[in-house]
């Protein structure tokens, strides 16, 4: 008899002969087993003897690999049922519309909890290249973190008070701080975070730092001696100070996307608006019945959605740019505006929509060109301490003493997520611009990252 071509090994083969021998002669076929063997010759072993067949590894293995392939075979055919069933499920559910990862939200739980601060975290901030995080304190330290992996990377020391605000340049070179220590430090983040410059001239805590885009060679601060000033990180000198900003302490100063305006906020209750180039206030706007904490600028992203929100008809391109022109800057003939001196090139920019936080619990959306309060998002339950636009410019989040992290739908002002954030008050927030996170911190000392989805 001619042998097929098997599959096995000749090891294989071997143990698969030793196998029936040995079940031929568990069950007392010995002529059967003397038939195999003249077929299959065994090297050293006499095919005859059953004592040996019956006291080797090979006895009963036949049995319990047959058993086995009869198992497996229950549990494919089980295996198959359920396939179908999820398919028929699959069939069943809604299509659900692809979305862009531009619009993806922060989900519960959290990716990372950072933990090493040993007093309340006073704000957050993505590097706007590398997968770094920082972090400052009222411990007097910045932390920096790969948002990754979650390790500690760096402790930078310099400050010797609470920390109040971090900021990066628009390329990620550099760092900056401000203290209750009364100063600004600026970081180089290419050399291990070395403390390259301190720039001192406020009279009291330093509480609002950031860089004026697009090249990030000013810096714009905030502090409770009522000021607000804007430096030259190469000289380090002040460039221009705007005193008496404020009848209060100056909370946050936040230069616009282009550079051109100031948005200010403070205990004064009050929102103010500044030209960068000439320190002259554009706008005052009173609102609030509390300290206003915090205020951002709506990204131009966001014009659609606001439009729709405050009922506004759609506008075309081209009557985008023409109100651009017409509400530029007072005093600008050709409709273009530069930002402090010697920031080079014009830069054209419109007054827009600002969002304030204040501890009146509220949140006001701004017309910036005529001063007016648009509307008022209400829902959290303590004041609210920070404020970020989705990088889509759909969705407003807020995080506020109440310990929540909300997110608002900028196209009609409802708040269409709650997420418990954390065990203690809320202090600040931040997006990634490169990876679907978001980060949050607060006095309990510690920062949780959220991804996106």
């Amino acid at each position: 008899m001619a042998q097929s071509r098997s599959i096995l090994t000749s090891r294989q083969q071997e143990e698969l002969n030793f196998s029936i021998l040995s079940y031929l002669h568990q069950n007392g076929l010995g002529e059967s087993a003397a038939a195999f063997a003249r077929e299959v010759p065994l090297d050293g072993v006499d095919p005859a003897d059953s004592a040996t067949f019956s006291s080797t590894k090979f006895a009963s293995l036949l049995e319990k690999k047959w058993t086995s392939v009869v198992r497996l075979q229950r549990k494919v055919i089980e295996l198959e049922k359920q396939v179908a069933e999820l398919q028929t499920e699959l069939a069943a559910a809604p299509v659900r519309v692809d979305t862009s990862t531009r619009d993806w939200l922060p989900r519960a739980p959290e990716k990372f909890i950072l933990t090493g601060h040993r007093s309340p975290v006073t704000q957050v901030s993505f590097h706007p290249v590398y997968t770094v995080v920082a972090s400052s304190s009222e411990d007097a330290t910045i932390k920096l973190w790969d948002y990754d992996t979650g390790h500690l990377e760096r402790t930078c020391r310099g400050h010797t008070n609470t920390v109040q605000d971090l900021a990066y340049s628009p390329n990620g070179n550099l760092l900056a701080s401000c203290s209750a220590d009364l100063t600004i430090k600026l970081w180089d983040a290419s050399d291990d975070y070395t403390c390259v410059r301190t720039l001192i001239g406020h009279d009291h805590n330093v509480s609002s730092v950031a860089f004026i885009q697009p090249r990030g060679e000013l810096l714009v601060s905030a502090s409770r001696d009522n000021t607000i000033r804007i430096w030259n990180i190469t000289s380090g000198h002040c460039v221009r100070t705007i005193t008496s900003a404020h009848s209060d302490w100056v909370r946050r100063a936040i230069p616009s996307h282009a550079g051109a305006f100031i948005a200010s906020c403070s205990n004064d209750q009050l929102v103010k608006i500044w030209d960068t180039r000439t320190g002259n206030c554009l706008q005052t706007m009173g609102g609030h019945s509390h300290v206003v904490e915090c205020v951002v600028w709506a990204p131009h992203l966001a014009e659609a959605p606001l439009r729709e929100l405050l009922g506004l008809p759609k506008v075309t391109a081209a009557a985008a740019r023409r109100a651009a022109r017409e509400s530029a800057v007072p005093g600008s003939p050709d409709g273009t505006d530069t930002t402090a001196e010697g920031d080079g090139p014009a830069v054209q920019e419109s007054l827009h929509y600002v969002a304030t936080g204040s501890r009146d619990r509220t949140i006001k959306l701004w017309d910036t060109r005529t001063g007016q309060c648009v509307h008022t998002f209400n829902g959290h339950d303590n004041w609210v301490r920070a404020l970020a636009f989705h990088p889509s410019g759909k969705f407003l989040l807020s995080v506020a003493d109440d310990k929540t992290l909300r997110i608002w739908d900028l196209s009609n002002g409802r708040c269409i997520k709650t997420i418990e954030a954390h065990s203690h008050f809320v202090t600040s927030l931040d997006f990634c611009l490169t990876s679907p996170l978001l980060a949050t911190g607060s006095v309990n000392q510690d920062i949780k990252l959220w991804e996106c989805r």
